[in-house]
């Protein structure tokens, strides 16, 4: 389903259509609540138009009419509105700020995680991780592909076979070849990422665990086994990145240290081999992270 940017439409008609077209585009983006709310009349009235006018611009723009493009309006506002008002920036301490932004909203995330976290079921995980013959990872968008790529970073090294896939076609066909000796982690903020909610139904279909790392209400965390709550909250601060990526990462570490821990001594082995084949890269230096 593609979304209909109404807004832009507005702003392309303000600035290129005729007399008439312009003002009410004016008038409309220069206060879009008032319009997605206003009588026809009272629009027309502020514009200098007729109603008929008001009418055809709607049918224009590609609504069905007044009321479709007042609904289309609301929209905006409820979906992107903060964006559209934005605060002025304040240029004061701004480095400061910036800084202060990050570390805090960082160390809020992973701290909600902290406080959410059942260490009983993160083992549980690390259970079925350490016992499956193929684990897969799926996550689709800019947060959970991350997340899906770096839970096969952590655990190859602990010596499981794992493949993160970020393509919904791959997670499909991928869940598709699953078995009882298969697991199935399933990445989303969102739980609703229809790609992952299908591969993850596909997987179960054929007997594999399935484990969800996303928000406890949603739709993927009903279909899969078990759900790690991964919740990010809405944040009013436009210019920042999410801070919830450090909770997903938060979450797969515990994973991986619990597999790790739960494996003991004999993963060593795998990370010496790992740190032997990156010295000849000028990366003998013990302290640094193993391929990192």
């Amino acid at each position: 389903m593609t979304t209909t940017d109404i807004v832009n439409r507005l702003r392309i008609w303000a600035a290129d259509g005729s007399k008439a077209e312009r003002r009410l585009a004016e008038v409309i983006l220069a206060d879009i609540e008032y319009a997605s709310r206003a009588p026809i009349a009272d629009l027309a009235l502020r514009a200098g138009v007729s109603e008929p006018t008001v009418t055809r611009f709607c049918r224009a723009l590609g609504c069905d009419g007044v009321r479709d493009f007042k609904f289309k309006l609301a929209q905006v506002l409820a979906i992107g509105g903060l964006y559209l008002f934005p605060e002025p920036l304040v240029r004061d301490e701004r480095d400061a700020r910036i800084v202060d932004a990050i570390a805090d909203g960082a160390a809020n995330a992973m701290q909600r995680v902290r406080d959410a976290i059942d260490m009983g079921t993160v083992n549980d995980v690390a259970d079925l991780a350490i016992k499956a013959r193929q684990i897969y990872v799926f996550g689709s968008g800019g947060v959970s592909s991350m997340g899906a790529v770096e839970m096969q970073n952590r655990l190859f090294r602990l010596g499981l076979s794992i493949v993160a896939h970020t393509d919904g076609q791959m997670q499909r066909m991928s869940a598709a070849v699953c078995d009882g000796h298969s697991v199935v982690f399933a990445i989303s903020a969102s739980g609703a990422a229809a790609s992952t909610i299908e591969s993850v139904r596909v997987a179960r279909q054929y007997g594999a665990r399935t484990i969800a790392i996303t928000h406890p209400e949603s739709v993927l965390a009903k279909e899969a086994e078990i759900c790690l709550p991964f919740v990010i909250p809405p944040d009013t601060q436009l210019y920042k990145p999410t801070s919830g990526r450090y909770a997903l990462l938060f979450l797969v570490d515990l994973v991986a240290m619990t597999v790790a821990e739960s494996i003991g001594p004999s993963v060593l082995e795998g990370l010496r081999r790992i740190r032997v084949s990156l010295s000849g890269l000028n990366m003998s230096d013990p302290g640094r992270p193993i391929g990192d």
